[in-house]
C-alpha cells in the first residue's frame, strides 16, 4: 500500500527504493518500476554498504529514498540501522507511511503481511519526523515507536 500512497502524494518526485535481492524483492521492484520508482538492490545482510552509497548518490540527484526498516527477513517490527543512519547522515527528515484497515487477511509469514479485503476502509497515516541531534540508537527507538502507533498487530 505504501508505494501507491507515495506515488499518489508525490506524482512527479523522482524516487528510488531499497529492495532486497530475494525473489520477492524482484516482484516488489517490478511494482515500483510500474509506479515510476527506481530500485537499489541490497539489504543489511547482502550488499548493505553498496546500497547505502547508492542511496547517498540518489539523494544528491534529488531523489527521495523509500525503504522498509525491518528488512527482508525481520525480525518483525525491529528497526535496523538503515533508515535512521541514512536520515542522520544526510540530515534529512524521515516520513513514515503506514496504513490500517477494518477488514484484512493476514499472512502467516515472518512479517504477518496484511492484505486489505475488497471494499474495506483503509486509513493512511503519514508522519514527517526530524531526527536532528539524536544518536543512532535514540533515532531507531523513536522511529520504531512512531511506526508502531498506526500498525495492525
Amino acid at each position: 500500500m505504501s508505494p501507491q500512497a507515495y506515488r499518489y502524494l508525490h506524482k512527479t518526485q523522482s524516487a528510488a527504493a531499497m529492495i532486497s535481492h530475494h525473489f520477492d524483492g524482484e516482484l516488489i521492484a517490478r511494482v515500483y518500476a510500474f509506479l515510476g520508482i527506481s530500485s537499489m538492490r541490497g539489504s543489511g545482510r547482502k550488499g548493505a554498504k553498496e546500497v547505502f552509497f547508492k542511496a547517498f548518490r540518489a539523494i544528491k540527484e534529488g531523489k527521495e529514498i523509500l525503504l522498509t526498516p525491518d528488512g527482508p527477513r525481520g525480525p518483525r517490527h525491529y528497526m535496523h540501522d538503515g533508515a535512521a543512519a541514512l536520515a542522520l547522515k544526510s540530515k534529512l527528515p524521515v516520513c513514515i507511511i503506514n496504513f490500517t484497515c477494518d477488514h484484512y487477511w493476514q499472512l502467516n509469514s515472518w512479517d504477518r503481511f496484511v492484505i486489505p479485503k475488497p471494499f474495506s476502509n483503509i486509513e493512511f497515516h503519514i508522519k514527517p519526523l526530524n531526527l536532528e541531534g539524536m544518536t543512532l540508537e535514540d533515532a531507531k527507538k523513536y522511529l520504531s515507536a512512531k511506526m508502531l502507533e498506526d500498525t495492525i498487530i
